[in-house]
C-alpha cells in the first residue's frame, strides 16, 4: 500500500511540473535525492530514510587555515608613448633621363670701364747703392748680373802714383756737374780701367745718375752721357787701403787661372767707401770682371 501511495505521488508531480521531469537529465544531487516530507498523519516507509552523513573528522579537528597575505605589486610603470612615423612614401619609378636641349649662356651686362690705376710714387734713387745690389764678402767670389745704368762719364789717364788723386778728382769733377744738371745721383761712382801699362792707366770714371742729362744744358769740357757696363760678372771685394789693391788683383788673376776663365781686358771698380784717404784701412771697393 505505501509503495502504491509514493508511485501515485510521483506520478501527480510529473503531471504538475511535466517540463521539469523531461528535462532533468542529470542524476539528483544529495539535495535532490533527499525525499520529500510526508504530510501529517502519513507513514514514511523506513528503507527510504537515509541516514545523515557524520561530518568528517579531519575537517573538525583541522580547520582551514587563513591564506598569507601576499605582498603588494607596485603598479607597472606607464610605458613610453609610441611616436608615430611619418609615412614614407613610395619611390617613384625612375624614368630615362630625357636629354634637355643645350641653353645658351646668359647675357651678361657690359663690363665697366675699370677705374684708372694710379702710378706709384717711386722713391728718391738710393746714392748709395751698388751694382750687386748687396754686400760682397771679401772671402768669396759673387756671380753677378750687371744692368746698365745711364751714367755722367769722363774718360782721362793718369800714372800709377797719381792713380788716387785722379780719379778721386774725376768723380768730384762729375758729381758737381749731375748738380748743376739737376740729375740725382743714383748709385756708387765706377771707374773703368781700358788700358794698362807699367807707367799707368787709362780710364772712364762713371757717376750713375736717375735720367741722362738734357742735351740742350751744356756739360763740363769732356763729361757726357753713358751707361755703366751690363752682363755676366764675377765680384772681388777688397776691404784695405787702396795701396794694397794690387794685392787683390793678384787673387783675382790666380783664381781666373785657376778656373780657366778667360775675362775681357777691362777691370771695373766700384767706390762703396768714398776716395777721401789712400790708406783708409776700412776702405771697401767692388772689382767687376767680366768673362768673354
Amino acid at each position: 500500500m505505501r509503495q502504491l501511495r509514493f508511485s501515485a505521488l510521483l506520478l501527480a508531480l510529473a503531471l504538475v511540473h511535466p517540463a521539469a521531469a523531461q528535462t532533468r537529465v542529470a542524476p539528483p544531487t544529495a539535495v535532490e535525492s533527499t525525499p520529500l516530507a510526508a504530510p501529517p498523519g502519513t507513514a514514511v516507509p523506513a528503507q527510504n530514510v537515509q541516514p545523515a552523513q557524520p561530518v568528517p573528522a579531519q575537517s573538525q579537528a583541522n580547520p582551514p587555515v587563513p591564506a598569507e597575505p601576499q605582498p603588494v605589486q607596485p603598479p607597472p610603470a606607464p610605458q613610453t608613448p609610441v611616436v608615430p612615423q611619418p609615412v614614407q612614401p613610395a619611390p617613384a619609378p625612375q624614368t630615362p633621363i630625357e636629354p634637355q636641349p643645350v641653353q645658351p649662356p646668359p647675357t651678361l651686362p657690359n663690363p665697366q670701364p675699370a677705374p684708372p690705376v694710379q702710378q706709384q710714387q717711386t722713391g728718391a734713387p738710393n746714392p748709395n747703392a751698388t751694382l750687386a745690389g748687396k754686400q760682397g764678402d771679401p772671402s768669396d767670389v759673387d756671380e753677378i748680373a750687371l744692368v746698365a745704368k745711364p751714367v755722367l762719364l769722363l774718360a782721362g789717364q793718369a800714372s800709377w802714383d797719381q792713380g788716387f788723386q785722379k780719379l778721386s778728382e774725376a768723380i768730384a769733377l762729375l758729381r758737381a756737374e749731375a748738380d748743376k744738371a739737376g740729375l740725382k745721383v743714383a748709385g756708387r761712382p765706377l771707374s773703368l780701367f781700358v788700358e794698362t801699362d807699367d807707367n799707368g792707366f787709362k780710364f772712364e770714371a762713371m757717376l750713375p745718375v736717375d735720367r741722362p742729362a738734357d742735351a740742350g744744358k751744356p756739360l763740363a769740357t769732356g763729361v757726357r752721357n753713358g751707361q755703366s757696363p751690363f752682363g755676366r760678372s764675377l765680384r772681388f771685394v777688397h776691404t784695405a787701403p787702396y795701396d794694397d789693391i794690387d794685392s787683390t788683383y793678384e787673387t783675382i788673376t790666380a783664381y781666373l787661372e785657376a778656373k780657366s776663365i778667360v775675362v775681357k781686358d777691362a777691370f771695373l771698380e766700384e767706390y762703396v767707401s768714398d776716395l777721401k784717404d789712400p790708406g783708409d784701412p776700412n776702405l771697401e771697393i767692388n772689382v767687376y770682371v767680366q768673362p768673354k
